[in-house]
């Protein structure tokens, strides 16, 4: 079966970079593998793991984190629906205000009962500037949280954020714990305290995280007890360990889940997503932070030959970190592959090919450095891909692999192939990848991206609470990225997974950029059970 027929016979709806790390468990717990082991064990490969386990860090941000609990919480279809509160959110008229009412019945794994004063620790807590988390600009809507009682959350907010709601899938994190200590360095970062239907039983760093099901979770007691994502960022290693069946499951690149296309006893699963590859094209550099360079490189690039033969049809070309089948695509923006005129636009702009066929302007050659991350084959053909066809229009682009800790030092010069995306709001892919405040925020606006209409137009974006004013600004943030692409899109790419099919037929949602930890079809493993 090719990847494209796998997308096919999935059922997933169309409705968020962490740290990468060197070492391949060796022997994580003792997996089910081909359906010799524990009846209700599950130990799955995955490629990333957190930097925290913390939610006021950013831990579980889109939900689905294990541990915890968020106000709502998102089904198979992408629709909200009530978790730690009893219902959806009351919403005042003008979209200001919105009102939780809390469950009575939920406990944290220590046994101390949940309230709305945790609601309140926990979103105060990540807006508190003291607080390192990356992602607290996703909340800076809010004006102030209360609350009422014991069981009622009131949220104002200081404009008529549209996807709020969407927002409070966000873990809630006990203040009897986490408020006695130090947010960003104290234990509860590695041993959490939760309301989830697991409890961290383990956590070795760059092998495996190990959870088994809480006993008195609210939602009731999960099917299977012992759950391990082995932390295994070697694309071929992951696949050599399931096929040795130390793994129930795992995320491959599409080359690699093609090498399981016949094999009786796995199934394979395509996940649609909002994940996109993009190569970062950083403002202080001479040569990648010349427009005409930048939209030269935007057309100079294949991306179709990209969906065929790195993704092998499991994905989708990519002009901006909207997808194009999404409503708010703004049609016309496409960049379809012209080299001539790739050619053209660097020869106007002064850019003159030289006898080696690379080009030079004032003296610069047409030369940068492009990272990517060691061991992640996706992005490894995406970087060869891009060098290759950048090389054809006079530009030299030097690939280099290496980790999080030596590419992100050079991110300020350097270009870097870069993963990002998130479903849901246009807000949630856009305001971080671009607003000009958040250049050099970490992992935010890895190009220093810096352009006034967008600024203005992501602001009115998530400041409005009328839908078109919305999609008018959305529509000139993809214009203004088609006049000076700061990042050059390359693929949406659908995730495969293979698993085990002792597991029965599962199920994945559309998915975020960060796959592999809390998506995929273990997305709802506490309701996993074997086939007889």
């Amino acid at each position: 079966m090719t990847a494209r027929s796998i997308r096919g016979t999935v059922a997933a709806a169309l409705a968020g970079s962490l740290a990468l790390t060197a070492v391949a468990c060796s022997n994580p717990d003792s997996g089910s593998g081909d359906g010799g082991g524990d009846q209700e064990s599950a130990v799955v490969g995955i490629a990333y793991e957190p930097d925290s386990l913390s939610p006021l860090l950013g831990y579980g941000k889109d939900g689905n984190s294990k541990l915890f609990d968020g106000l709502l919480t998102v089904d198979g279809d992408m629709n909200l629906k009530p978790a730690l509160a009893s219902a959806l959110p009351e919403v005042t008229a003008d979209g200001m205000t919105y009102t939780y009412r809390l469950r009575d019945d939920v406990k944290f794994s220590d046994g101390k009962p949940f309230s709305a004063a945790d609601v309140v620790f926990t979103y105060r807590t990540i807006l508190d500037a003291g607080t390192n988390n990356p992602s607290k600009t996703e909340l800076a809507a809010i004006e102030d949280v209360t609350a009422k009682d014991e069981n009622t959350v009131v949220f104002t907010l200081k404009y008529p954020y549209a996807p709020f709601a969407q927002r409070t899938v966000l873990p809630i994190a006990p203040e009897h714990v986490a408020g006695k200590q130090d947010v960003n360095s104290g234990p509860f970062t590695s041993k959490p305290v939760g309301t989830g239907p697991y409890l961290l039983t383990n956590w070795s760093k760059g092998e495996k995280i190990s959870f088994k099901a809480n006993p008195d979770y609210w939602g009731g007691e999960a099917t299977v007890k012992k759950f391990t994502m082995a932390i295994i960022k070697d694309d071929d290693i992951r696949a050599t360990r399931l096929r040795a069946g130390d793994l129930d499951g795992a995320i491959l690149p599409p080359n690699l889940a093609k090498g399981f296309e016949n094999d009786k006893g796995r199934k394979t699963y395509a996940a649609t997503t909002y994940d996109y590859r993009t190569v970062t094209l950083p403002t202080h550099n001479k040569v990648a932070g010349d427009t005409a360079v930048r939209r030269a490189l935007d057309i100079a690039v294949d991306r179709e030959t990209m969906v065929d033969k790195i993704l092998d049809g499991a994905g989708r070309a990519a002009y901006g970190p909207v997808p194009t089948d999404s409503e708010w695509f703004t049609k016309g923006t496409e960049r379809p592959h012209d080299l001539a005129k790739a050619g053209k636009i660097l020869d106007e702009a002064g850019w003159r090919t030289g006898e080696d066929g690379i080009r030079t302007k004032d003296g610069v050659r047409a030369s940068f450095p492009l990272w990517y991350l060691t061991g992640d084959k996706l992005r490894q053909d995406h970087a060869l891909a891009y060098a290759s066809d950048a090389k054809k229009a006079g530009i030299d682009i030097k690939t280099q692999a290496g980790t999080w800790e030596v590419i992100e030092p050079r991110m300020k010069t350097d270009a870097v192939l870069a993963g990002g995306g998130a479903p849901g709001d246009p807000d949630f892919d856009q305001f971080s990848l671009l607003n000009s405040g958040l250049a050099g925020d970490g992992f935010n606006n890895m190009a220093w991206y810096d352009n006034p209409a967008v600024d203005k137009a992501l602001d009115t974006g998530r400041e409005s609470g009328d839908k078109p004013a919305r999609k008018a600004a959305y529509d000139t943030v993809q214009r203004e990225l088609a006049k000076n692409p700061g990042y050059t899109f390359l693929t949406h790419i659908d995730h495969i997974y293979v698993v085990n099919d002792t597991w029965g037929t599962l199920t994945t949602q559309v998915e975020p950029h960060d796959h592999g930890l809390a998506s995929g079809p273990w997305w709802n493993v506490e309701k996993w059970a074997r086939t007889p």
